[in-house]
C-alpha cells in the first residue's frame, strides 16, 4: 500500500538528505551529540515529515506544512555551514549536501 506523498520528488530528495545527514553526523565529535548532531538530524527529519503530514491535509494546510519544511531546509543549510566552519565536513561534501 503506497501513499501519495511517496511519489513526490521533494519527499524522495528529503529522505535522501536525511540519510546523508545521518551518515555525516556519525562522524561528528561526541561533544556534538546534543548540539549540532541532534539539531541537524531533527531539522533534516522535519522536512519529509512535514511534507508527508501536510499531504494528508487540506490544500491550505498543506501549504503551511510545506512552509515549515522549507524553514527546516534553511535550518539545515545554516547548520551545515556551521559544521563546515568547525571542520566537521569539507567543502565538497557541503556542496553535495546543498544540491540534494
Amino acid at each position: 500500500m503506497g501513499f501519495n506523498f511517496e511519489d513526490l520528488d521533494v519527499y524522495k530528495k528529503a529522505i535522501d538528505l536525511v540519510s546523508e545527514i545521518y551518515l555525516l553526523t556519525k562522524g561528528f565529535p561526541n561533544t556534538e551529540m546534543f548540539g549540532l548532531t541532534s539539531q541537524l538530524r531533527r531539522a533534516a527529519v522535519s522536512i519529509p515529515s512535514n511534507t508527508s503530514e501536510g499531504s494528508a491535509r487540506r490544500k491550505k494546510d498543506f501549504s503551511h506544512f510545506i512552509d515549515i519544511a522549507r524553514g527546516s531546509i534553511f535550518e539545515c543549510v545554516t547548520l551545515l555551514h556551521i559544521s563546515f566552519r568547525q571542520s566537521y565536513l569539507d567543502e565538497k561534501r557541503l556542496l553535495i549536501l546543498e544540491m540534494i
